[in-house]
């Protein structure tokens, strides 16, 4: 028997009894030249003709352990469920395939699919969130007559909880945009085995979501959810090796909050706190994909700009400034207070030629805004070159 990996590379056709046939019990006739996989089919009838095919599929004898083999290669999330699709979409003939997580916050995360367009993710993520509230399966012939979760975009549907440690950390959801007009029949030997075959995939997605966790936390800062001082030295110093090696700039600023004492003083550490975590917002939002943006500490933030001269660079930090003098912070709270911030610019290899002096040198070109008026940004002087390691 092939490994189920390769299994759909094989096409199915279709047979129907027909008559004896001896010891196999029933001799079958080809009935259409279409397979498994077919388009022009709905899911409903795949799955009443192709019964048997799809029992041996998943009551192979080394369907269980090359399935937890395979799902305890990596600890990546999203390697683990394309690893699962790989092996889910031989046990049904679901033309489209997705496996949603969430995250700490709650939020579903399609880690894999198949054949997901966009106009049906909302859908895709509805059922996965419903199937995971309710650790149950949920399985529809046809979703826009369903009145669970009414969705024309999606037709036939099969999905699995992915069930680990009493926690629903994931769902397996199948479906075909064909509508079906009969109920979707599964015989209860199918469902048990592909119940059993998600049973490690679950416990090795919950692992690797767990470990996630972990080194996000280790990473994060706790007030603001960027990334704390110690990940920003870390992906500074690799990314000024990156640089130098391949003769590419790269820039840092520092950001300080203007007079952000006066809050703590004035209203107390809760709305500073809460001041912080608005202008983190703004800052996170003023910046780049490619940019790595940390609180520094206290009311410091800095961004690291790869691949960005001088020029991007200060383009970036007037961005910033501008968004928050133009933010009105702690309206919720009945304050309405604005704030403004100084901004350094530092670019490797004009202004630096190390981590530590790229540190420096946006550290003193804040620095110097701070001695001229605040709100302002201003670029490091150019480094002396023969000063420079």
């Amino acid at each position: 028997m092939p490994p189920a990996s390769k299994v759909t590379k094989m096409p199915v056709r279709l047979f129907q009894p027909s008559g004896s046939a001896g010891k196999g019990g029933v001799k079958l006739r080809r009935t259409s030249g279409f397979s498994i996989n077919s388009p022009s089919v709905d899911l409903a009838t795949k799955l009443r003709l192709f019964q048997r095919t799809l029992r041996s599929r998943v009551e192979r004898r080394d369907a269980f352990p090359d399935m937890v083999r395979a799902v305890n290669t990596t600890l990546e999330p999203a390697k683990i469920a394309e690893l699962v699709l790989e092996r889910a979409k031989t046990w049904l003939p679901a033309p489209c395939w997705g496996l949603v997580s969430s995250d700490q916050s709650g939020e579903l995360t399609v880690l894999a699919e198949r054949g997901l367009a966009p106009e049906t993710g909302p859908a895709v993520t509805a059922i996965a969130r419903w199937v995971m509230d309710r650790g149950q399966e949920f399985v529809s012939p046809s979703m826009r007559a369903d009145g669970r979760l009414h969705d024309p975009s999606v037709g036939a549907v099969i999905a699995f909880p992915l069930s680990c440690r009493g926690r629903h950390v994931g769902a397996l959801v199948a479906f075909d945009q064909l509508h079906s007009t009969k109920d979707l029949r599964l015989a209860p030997g199918i469902w048990r085995a592909i119940r059993m075959l998600i049973e490690p995939a679950a416990v090795a997605l919950d692992n690797a979501l767990l470990l996630k966790r972990v080194e996000e936390l280790s990473v994060t800062d706790d007030l603001t959810q960027l990334y704390n001082s110690r990940y920003l030295n870390s992906v500074l110093r690799r990314e000024t090796k990156r640089a130098t090696r391949n003769g590419r700039p790269l820039s840092l600023l520092f950001i300080d909050l203007d007079g952000f004492k006066g809050v703590n003083d004035a209203h107390g550490h809760l709305y500073g706190s809460r001041a912080l975590v608005e202008a983190a917002f703004v800052i996170r939002g003023s910046a780049r994909e490619t940019d790595v943006v940390a609180r520094f500490g206290g009311d410091e933030f800095a961004l690291i700009l790869p691949d960005t001269g001088g020029e991007g660079a200060f383009a970036v930090g007037e961005r910033i400034r501008e968004r928050i003098a133009a933010h009105t912070f702690l309206v919720a709270d009945g304050l309405g207070m604005r704030l403004t911030c100084s901004v350094g610019v530092a670019t490797l290899p004009d202004a630096a030629a190390s981590s530590d002096e790229l540190i420096q040198a946006a550290d003193k070109a804040m620095y110097a805004v701070k001695a001229s008026g605040k709100n302002g940004i201003q670029a490091a002087e150019i480094a002396d070159k023969g000063d420079s390691d």
